[in-house]
């Protein structure tokens, strides 16, 4: 009696005949590599049709990986949960993680400890490259990363960045450049600045952009310097600013949370926007909206920065050449509050 013989087990050879695509382009896809979005169409097409299930365990296991790509904030928890920038680059990032297979794991620092923390796992091989979000100059994560050799991409570019690690951001001196002298050409005469997070390359541009614009009208006694892209602090530092010259007539606010916490301190203070004070701020982010009246801004393209950010972690996974630095487009978007 003749014995039923199993069906034979699809391999990769038959996913990549039936794509039309080399074996090497299959692997690439099966292991969270970058490919083009009609190759991985096709793959994955052709894994339908052949019923091809790959051994993720095994494969993992083989070739000591995880499978997961870390997304580290390193902001105050409460700022976190309330900077919508923060979230659209995680749900851009998430979305090209997902489409490659690969798990996000999202890693908060807010303390010493919690670096210490985070350091442990990430030099433990728990995920196999990282996405920072928020490094600080001179911050233990950049050194870290750049000592373990971890395939990572900032948001943004810290001035100790090494050379050798890739990150994805926007110019924030040419934009803060470009709105101030937006706001200049309304005939503003007293124009000040509330400069946030000057420990960071965005906040240190934003403000040399605005020094850039005004050039000999530059006056440092109408900077406010806070420490976070937060509405309360755009509150005390509006206060301030109105303390020191009470006819200012213009302001820049290094993000729109702080530019909305401005709006309220000057609507308390009788100060009518735009027609008294005018007000442009930077993210063009959802309190850009929310405001009355809407902010001018700067629109910074957070969900394509996270997309960009992932894809260069995953070819770094996969071995294959990433630009060092990418800076998107980042126009200004007038609206009515100057």
């Amino acid at each position: 009696m003749t014995g039923t013989r199993k069906p034979r087990r699809a391999t990769v050879h038959d996913v990549a005949a039936a794509a039309g695509v080399s074996r090497g382009t299959v692997n690439r896809v099966l292991n969270g590599g970058y490919v083009s979005t009609d190759a991985r169409a096709a793959i994955e097409a052709a894994i339908a049709e052949v019923g091809y299930v790959p051994n993720r365990a095994a494969s993992n296991l083989a070739r000591q990986r995880s499978q997961a790509v870390g997304f580290l904030a390193l902001e105050p928890h409460s700022l976190l949960l309330e900077d919508p920038n923060i979230g659209a680059i995680m749900l851009g990032a998430n979305a090209v993680l997902s489409l490659a297979d690969h798990q996000m794991v999202s890693l908060v620092i807010d303390s010493d400890r919690d670096m210490q923390r985070v350091g442990r796992y990430l030099s433990g091989g728990f995920v196999d490259g990282a996405i920072i979000v928020s490094a600080r100059s001179h911050d233990p994560i950049t050194r870290l990363i750049a000592e373990i050799k971890l395939p990572a991409t900032f948001v943004g570019h810290p001035p100790d960045l090494d050379r050798s690690i890739p990150f994805v951001g926007i110019d924030n001196i040419g934009s803060s450049r470009a709105i101030t002298e937006r706001l200049l050409a309304t005939g503003r005469t007293r124009v000040g600045m509330i400069a946030a997070a000057l420990d960071r390359d965005s906040g240190a541009d934003r403000l040399a952009g605005f020094q850039q614009a005004l050039g000999d009208l530059f006056d440092p006694t109408l900077v406010v310097d806070v420490p976070l892209y937060d509405y309360a602090y755009g509150v005390k530092g509006m206060r301030a600013l109105l303390d020191r010259e009470p006819a200012l007539d213009g302001v820049f606010a290094a993000s729109d949370a702080v530019a909305a916490g401005a709006l309220e301190t000057l609507r308390e203070a009788g100060r009518r926007v735009p027609e008294d004070v005018g007000l442009v701020g930077f993210d063009d982010s959802s309190w850009a909206l929310r405001t009355q009246p809407p902010l001018s801004t700067v629109h910074q393209p957070a969900r394509d920065i996270g997309r960009n950010a992932a894809e260069s972690v995953l070819r770094q996974i996969a071995g294959d050449p990433v630009e060092s630095g990418v800076l998107l487009d980042s126009p200004v978007v007038w609206r009515q509050s100057a």
